[in-house]
Order: C-alpha cells, then structure tokens, then sequence
C-alpha cells in the first residue's frame, strides 16, 4: 500500500468522493442556471423523476419502479411535480381505470434547458481539463460502470 501512495496514488476511499463531489458540483451549478432561467422550484430528485416520467409518460407503479421507490414515494413526488406544474395526471388512453403520469409543456422545458446547461458545463470542464481528458474519464467511466447503464433509481439507493 504504501509503494502505491509514493507513486502519487491517493487512498481508495478519495475516488467515490471525488466522483461525488464533482457529480454535485455539476448538479448544484444546473439548479443555479435553471433558477436564473425560471424554474427556482426545481429540486435534484425532480429532476429524476421528470427523466423517469419520460416522453412517453408512466404510472404511478412503473415510476415507482424507475426510481427504486414506492408507489406511494413516487405518488407524492408527482403530487409536488403538478402544484409546480411540470406533470400531469391524464386518463390512460387503453384503460380508463389507470392514471398516466406526462410531462406538461413547463416539465418539457425544464428538461430541455437542463440539456443545454450540461452541455455548457461539460464545455467548461473540458475548457479546464482539456477536451481529450473528458473524453478520457467518460470513456474509463462507462467501462467499469455496470452493464446496466443510466439508473434513476438514486434516492432509492441512498434510501432516501
């Protein structure tokens, strides 16, 4: 262990850290920029939910599912999202018994310009890493995460 650290490594428990760190850093300057850009209200977990929901909309249950929570832990995340105005609860088309949850027009926006502010934050960090460095850490990134891609069951997994 110690001929690791002489070569300039750092201890293991500093790699999750740092991977969180910039992982809020990169969220907390999001939620600035959407503040500023009219959506003041929009929270981390909002956000998951609102990439859960989907163009093609979900119920309760299946967004449940999505983001490694109950039922009635996604029902009340959607009950925020519509006093805020980024969801919608419609009639399902193939069975009238069932609720779909959609994403309103300001719920459409949010994500679109959130888009748009990872892409200039990424920008900015390729800016000061340099561009290849980011390609590099995406490409080492995505060859050790697990084979199950992009989850959004985050607040599920901190047991929030």
């Amino acid at each position: 262990m110690a001929e690791a650290y002489e070569r300039g490594d750092t201890p293991g428990y500093e790699l999750p850290l740092l991977l969180l760190a910039g992982f809020r850093s990169l969220i907390d300057e999001l939620h600035a920029e959407l503040a500023r850009q009219g959506h003041p209200d929009v929270r981390p977990a909002y956000g998951f939910a609102l990439q859960a929901i989907g163009r093609h909309g979900a119920t309760a249950s299946e967004l449940g599912r999505r983001l490694g929570v109950s039922k009635q832990a996604a029902g009340k995340t959607v009950d925020r999202l519509e006093r805020l105005g980024y969801a919608e609860r419609v009639d399902d088309p193939a069975d009238g018994r069932r609720k779909v949850i959609g994403l309103t027009p300001r719920g459409v926006d949010v994500l679109a310009r959130s888009a748009a502010i990872f892409d200039e934050l990424r920008a900015r960090w390729a800016e000061t890493l340099g561009a290849e460095r980011v390609r590099e850490m995406e490409a080492g990134l995505r060859a050790v995460v697990t084979g199950e891609g992009f989850r959004l069951d985050v607040g599920g997994w901190f047991g929030a």
